[in-house]
């Protein structure tokens, strides 16, 4: 397994073009949308394994520099997720042939179900930050200040300490680094042998009776609402609320059917309630005119794309079948008979068609 994990990492690009290259023939396999084909929906989904198997190596990697996606040290819930996400498809098209469409949604909501338990898990272990992509990607960037704070110093202008050895910043292995670095050991070094053996037998016994310098631990539910007040409430409400929406989504399509409006406006008014209450109070200032929620870049990308989601509720039944569907049959017939383009265009309505079939791919969960 080891060898197989350093072959990956060595050949990372391409492991990466040959996923990209297999996943994009999947579209065309034949009756990939048929009900009672399960084949090239478990074919897309040992890709889609696959695909994340190899990604959570190569993020894992221990000599890599950036940690920001590593898990190592803990349960690798990214991963889990995007598991589940490549698997659900496969669970839908098969319980849809074995148990029919009316019992299929147990499966469906089984799965969703799960996905919201690992997010929930995902939100807790990260202190509570706002969940990045459904879970798929590890919240663990500095706040935008914090960070531009850190960009306008500069990495070179803070120099740190390894193993007792001083270091110019995150580069020793320049021409000022080495040289500054040298200066430090010899500064230690003398400073060392001049100290009095008394001195030294002071400052270690001090050592042992203070306390370790502790880790900023991550904050705790009682913590955020103490320091937020009815703010943080709020934000974790939205977040929440935001997690749990696909799940309550398929619990009333699974009662009322998908042709009901009610699950429909149900779950775009949790989907309008959660942002707008996370865009609130994250906007708020507080009496200094800082903000009261220091949003990271992928923070606030996050809540850019989570709006652009919405877009998903134009191809969801019952919207779809009275407006939607209508109006790319009406494109298509326009585009029909022009050369080319028309071809391209009835191939990508059919396939628009055909994924809308799948809950999966129109439930951005």
């Amino acid at each position: 397994m080891e060898a197989y994990k350093r072959w990956v990492r060595a050949n990372k690009d391409y492991v990466h073009s040959l996923e990209s290259l297999a996943n994009g023939l999947t579209w065309l396999l034949p009756e990939r949308f048929s009900e009672s084909e399960i084949g090239p929906e478990a074919v897309t989904s040992f890709l889609g394994i696959i695909t994340a198997v190899h990604e959570h190596i190569i993020e894992t990697t221990p000599t890599q520099r950036n940690t920001g996606q590593v898990e190592s040290s803990s349960f690798p819930y990214s991963l889990c997720i995007t598991l589940l996400k490549d698997l659900e498809t496969l669970v839908e098209v098969a319980a849809q042939q074995i148990f029919g469409d009316d019992r299929k949604w147990n499966f469906i909501a089984a799965t969703e179900a799960t996905k919201v338990l690992v997010r929930l898990a995902i939100f807790w272990n990260s202190g509570y930050k706002m969940v990045l992509h459904g879970g798929e990607s590890v919240n663990i960037e500095k706040g935008r200040d914090a960070y531009n704070s850190q960009q306008r110093q500069g990495h070179f202008a803070n120099p740190g300490n390894l193993n007792g050895t001083y270091y110019y910043g995150q580069a020793p292995w320049n021409l000022e680094g080495r040289a500054l670095s040298a200066l430090s050991r010899f500064g230690a070094n003398a400073r060392m042998l001049s100290e009095p053996t008394w001195l030294l037998r002071v400052q270690h016994q001090q050592a042992i009776m203070e306390p370790p310098i502790k880790t900023a631990e991550k904050p705790s539910l009682s913590s955020i609402l103490s320091e937020k007040g009815v703010y943080g409430g709020l934000f974790l409400m939205g977040e929440v609320m935001f997690i749990v929406r696909p799940l309550v989504y398929v619990l009333l399509i699974r009662k009322n059917g998908t042709q009901s409006w009610f699950p429909w406006f149900t779950s775009l008014a949790i989907d309008l309630i959660a942002n707008g209450v996370l865009s609130y109070v994250t906007a708020l200032r507080t009496i200094r005119k800082d903000p009261l929620f220091d949003l990271s870049n992928q923070e606030r990308d996050e809540l850019r794309r989570r709006k652009l989601m919405w877009a998903l509720y134009l191809m969801r039944d019952p919207f779809f079948m009275k407006y939607t569907r209508k109006r790319l049959d009406h494109t298509q017939k326009l585009l029909e008979p022009v050369p080319v383009i028309g071809f391209f265009a009835e191939k990508l309505i059919e396939l628009s068609i055909g994924a809308q079939t799948r809950y999966t791919y129109m439930s951005g969960s």
